[in-house]
């Protein structure tokens, strides 16, 4: 009788521990689902506020060009940088090293532009610094961007590593 209780207590057992490691592999798997969610999420704002910015500072500097740069030109500027940061400091607690690495560089060279374009409004540029140079620094950040768009989409497992 003692070998029979035994038995079935020791089936039990084994039963629970079972259930125990079956809930805790879905917890994994959940977890693991919600934080490519949460990366996805990121990265897909990320992209669009750091493309917007770009956009805007394409704007802003053809309004430095052709006319005189007038406060709605500046609000829309001031928006998407503030939209971008918003974003890029989201990334910086939630994207791995290869993919922050490449966000850092996009925003390293938005914000470079910006203060060029900010210096050339109060007309105290840096030596070398002109509309032209801040024209051409802005399109060089079209191809940082592709390459932060590819780590975000290697990362995400969408495309392979190129």
């Amino acid at each position: 009788m003692a070998g029979t209780l035994g038995g079935s207590l020791l089936t039990q057992r084994a039963s629970e521990r079972a259930k125990r490691r079956e809930i805790e592999l879905l917890r994994d798997q959940e977890e693991v689902r919600e934080n490519l969610l949460l990366r996805r999420t990121c990265y897909m704002e990320l992209n669009r506020d750091a493309r917007q910015f770009t956009t805007a500072l394409n704007r802003h500097l053809h309004a430095m060009r052709e006319r005189s740069v007038e406060e709605t030109d500046s609000e829309a500027l001031d928006e998407a940088k503030g939209a971008h940061r918003d974003r890029y400091s989201e990334a910086q607690m939630i994207a791995p090293d290869e993919v922050l690495a490449r966000a850092s560089e996009v925003n390293q060279a938005l914000n470079k532009v910006y203060g060029q374009v900010k210096r050339l409004e109060r007309q105290e540029p840096k030596p070398g610094e002109t509309v032209a140079t801040a024209v051409q620094a802005q399109a060089e950040i079209w191809e940082m961007l592709r390459a932060m768009r590819t780590a975000m989409r290697h990362d995400l497992g969408v495309t392979a590593q190129g």
